[in-house]
């Protein structure tokens, strides 16, 4: 692995080329800039008495300042970028879990994570962008936090964590994954050995940098590459093409609901993608349609890049192979960086073809779930990280998925502790037993539904669960769908069964 850390990465890079952009004509931020960027924004950080190994919790719109506080922040200290649409409720669960010992915001701007870091006694640290120096420059200041002792001061080394981010698990209290500077300098150079990416190589970035996707295969692999992203406002299928015109990117990352939208108005832009420089597509986190896939080769005449990844893995696991390499529609490739073996129960190889879970082992795996040695325990055997998934490798060593062996809802790529949502929905006053599942539907694959029954005599409409969610879920955790029933239904021993509950009360696509 030729990068020991970020700082290492961002001083092998060509100094003077563009690393990060944005649409819309905003001048690159150079590898120089980046660098100094990184060494101002640590300092900063350790005037402030935080150094390597605190936590440092980003609350930021998407676009290039998201990205390069990821960069320089965790050039010296751990970041753990939260998704700006989380309610108060969600932003204080958190921002406590982490530990935070700083939250930066952008400056002047009012948010419920402003309120909850307020609530919580968290100094802010304010960013101010300034695009006259390129896109994602920014400077910091503290809103009132007195300077404190740095308890290890300095840039990073490959040892230290660099990235914290919450995932969901089978229980409503999601698992906190900490990941090394060197577990996602190995994933970043998996990614761009698996897509061949070089220094003349332009990503366009269109997928949320609170997301390991978005983080590491958009920006971090580019940059390992010593290429260049560039990074839009959020993904958005009215401008993409706009985008794609101006940027002029080589290549894309996204998940298959955003492929869709793309290609539903490829048609109306046909000019623009005859003159587009694109060399490939990507696409990861959730499973791409074969429809979808042919489709899309088929407009865009390039090659589809269908990826397996998680957080654990600091994102990705496998991939399918450029050509001449075959790609297999309904498969997500080959292992392309950790090793990727099926195992059954007890932890025991499986011979190809044979089904079982799938499980790997890599220097871009997370070292262990932070405290929490249960979760520990269940996810690691004989060295393996089990991933709870379910598979098989065919006679060309490619990875088919059959299911999740857990019962997490992954609506889109945002995956969904179905536990969480329970928890919520049975705290209303009229519920006395809630039960949330997986619905399917046609373009994000998934989507959130619950069951409740009702206390005696209680009386309470499915828009009113629904807003009593809205309130303390993020949006994309809400059901879609409550069905009020006298009795959920239940399975021979006597347990409720969230899997195929959507096909029994017959919710389907």
């Amino acid at each position: 692995m030729p990068h020991a850390s970020i700082v290492a990465l961002l001083e092998a890079g060509p100094a003077d080329a563009p690393a990060i952009g944005a649409p819309e004509g905003v001048k690159s931020l150079t590898y120089r800039d980046l660098q100094a960027l990184a060494r101002q924004t640590v300092e900063t950080l350790n005037a402030h008495g935080i150094g390597r190994g605190d936590r440092v919790a980003i609350v930021l719109p998407n676009g290039p300042e998201m990205a390069s506080s990821f960069l320089s922040v965790g050039a010296g200290a751990a970041t753990a970028p939260l998704n700006p649409a989380y309610r108060a409720e969600e932003l204080e669960f958190y921002l406590g879990d982490l530990k935070a010992k700083a939250l930066v915001l952008e400056a002047g701007v009012d948010s419920p994570a402003r309120a909850t870091a307020r609530k919580m006694s968290i100094p802010v640290l304010e960013l101010t962008a300034d695009r006259s120096r390129g896109a994602g420059w920014f400077t910091l200041s503290s809103s009132g936090a007195a300077p404190g002792e740095p308890g290890r001061g300095g840039m990073g080394e490959k040892d230290d964590t660099a990235l914290l981010l919450h995932t969901s698990g089978t229980t409503s209290r999601p698992k906190l994954v900490p990941l090394l500077q060197r577990n996602l300098l190995a994933s970043a150079e998996h990614i761009g050995r698996a897509i061949a990416l070089t220094r003349d190589d332009v990503c366009l970035n269109i997928m949320p940098l609170f997301h390991i996707h978005g983080l590491i295969a958009a920006t971090l692999s580019s940059l390992a590459a010593g290429g260049s992203v560039s990074c839009t406002p959020g993904f958005n299928a009215l401008k993409f093409f706009a985008w794609l015109d101006e940027v002029r990117p080589t290549w894309y990352t996204a998940v298959p609901t955003m492929h869709q939208a793309i290609l539903a108005r490829a048609d109306r832009n046909k000019e623009i993608i005859a003159r587009s420089r694109l060399r490939l597509i990507r696409s990861s986190s959730a499973p791409l349609p074969t429809p979808v896939m042919l489709e899309m080769e088929k407009v865009f005449g390039v090659p589809v890049i269908e990826s397996y990844g998680m957080t654990e893995a600091s994102h990705q696991m496998a991939s399918n192979p450029l050509p001449p390499r075959a790609r297999k529609p309904g498969s997500v490739g080959v292992a392309a960086g950790p090793e990727v073996a099926i195992l059954d129960e007890k932890g025991n190889q499986l011979r190809q073809g044979e089904i079982g879970e799938v499980c790997i082992r890599g220097p871009n795996v997370t070292p262990g779930y932070e405290a929490n040695p249960e979760a520990n325990g269940k996810a690691f055997t004989h060295g393996w990280f089990r991933t709870g998934d379910q598979g098989l490798l065919d006679e060309e060593g490619y990875l088919r998925l059959t299911g999740r062996l857990k019962e997490l809802i992954n609506r889109g790529g945002e995956k969904i502790s179905p536990l969480e949502v329970d928890d919520v929905l049975s705290s209303h006053p009229a519920v006395a037993q809630a039960l949330t599942f997986a619905m399917p539907h046609d373009k994000l694959g998934e989507e959130v539904a619950a069951a409740v029954v009702l206390r005696e005599g209680a009386t309470v409409t499915e828009r009113e669960l629904r807003d009593f969610c809205s309130g303390r879920l993020a949006d994309f955790k809400v059901p879609r769908k409550v069905v009020v029933l006298t009795e959920i239904p239940k399975g021979a021993t006597g347990k409720l069964q969230r899997i195929g509950l959507a096909q029994k009360l017959g919710l389907g696509a």
